[in-house]
């Protein structure tokens, strides 16, 4: 019983510990950044597809491996049909380059919708969250805009017991117990930007839950809490055509430490990226990431492990495929986030 208790409290407590969040985490948040704000939702002029996979800590037995889809479109005719900086034919201006930014005007009115399904598997223990988003999209100045947005849906949390060795066959920690639960998802958020610089926050996990595994009220302690994500960015020019890009992102979820990523880009027109990041007491990383054509781009990281974990893991891989769908001006990378 003992060490059924200590699994389970382990799995739960693995990533609040090590990273402060019960939520997946990821280094390509910067080419995704739906996945913790859904107010960037329909932010862009076509639709927008990523697929995502990653390996975190390999050679640790159980380690996190996290898989994600996520979609989302913008609505409205006076932005899809005549967006002000919306490129010609071909590509036009380079998104990312400094010429981009004189000729830049705020976007239209419109609507953002999205879908993402994000599943994540540490050892016994999977979770899987499914949610719709929704984002209104406003102009506040001439080159600003602002959008607000809202995401909803359920959390699916399931343990494997197959894979726990008791040492006893009935282990009232687990023993008829809810092994696979169903909770409510619900996260908003708030997102600022221009032509060179963004800024946003967000909240997931809003509504807390707790999560029991067995009917006997003594084991059931854990809860879920509520991720607050801070995040902003800049266009720096280095020349016409070759563009640093910084960000960070600080995460404050109760009652563990604030945590902070700083990510550094520098894309070459609108070709490729290369970069770096640093995760606050847990990792530095090298990024890459190629706009192939005006249909599929795709990027990669490798996460250098510096926390104790660094005895047992051999790091973290993550890759991100992105699709451009209706991409009726035919750009190779995103015009309005970076």
């Amino acid at each position: 019983m003992k060490r059924a208790l200590f699994l389970l409290f382990f799995l739960i407590a693995t990533l609040s510990y090590v990273e402060a969040q019960q939520r997946p985490q990821y280094t390509q948040y910067v080419f995704n950044n739906m996945l913790l704000n859904p107010a960037v939702s329909g932010i862009e002029n076509y639709t927008d597809v990523k697929l995502g996979y990653r390996s975190q800590w390999t050679g640790l037995s159980g380690a996190p491996v996290t898989s994600y889809f996520t979609v989302n479109a913008p609505i409205g005719a006076d932005f899809v049909n005549g967006d002000a900086t919306a490129s010609a034919a071909g590509g036009g201006v380079n998104p990312l380059s400094r010429l981009y930014t004189q000729y830049y005007e705020a976007a239209q009115p419109h609507h953002g919708i999205g879908f993402m399904v994000v599943n994540d598997k540490t050892g016994p223990l999977t979770q899987t969250n499914i949610d719709a988003t929704y984002a209104y999209h406003l102009g506040l100045s001439p080159t600003w805009n602002m959008s607000v947005g809202v995401s909803a849906g359920v959390n699916h949390v399931i343990l494997n017991t197959s894979e726990i060795t008791l040492e006893t066959p009935f282990d009232p920690a687990i023993a008829n117990g809810n092994i696979s639960q169903w909770k409510p998802d619900v996260g908003a958020g708030i997102w600022a930007y221009t032509s060179n610089f963004y800024v946003g926050a967000s909240v997931q996990q809003l509504i807390k839950q707790n999560l029991y595994f067995s009917t006997n009220k003594t084991y059931n302690q854990s809860q879920t809490v509520p991720h607050f994500f801070f995040t902003a960015g800049t266009k720096l020019f280095l020349s016409d055509d070759v563009t640093f890009l910084p960000s960070v992102m600080v995460k404050v979820i109760n009652p563990v430490p604030v945590s902070f990523d700083i990510t550094g880009k520098v894309a070459f027109r609108d070709k490729f990226w290369v970069g770096g990041a640093y995760r606050h007491n847990d990792s530095f990383s090298g990024l890459v990431g190629f706009n192939i054509n005006s249909l599929i781009n795709v990027g990669y990281s490798y996460d250098v492990t510096t926390s104790n974990l660094n005895t047992v893991s051999n790091g973290s891989h993550e890759i991100v495929l992105g699709i451009l769908l209706n991409n009726r001006y035919k750009v190779t990378c995103p015009q309005r986030s970076f």
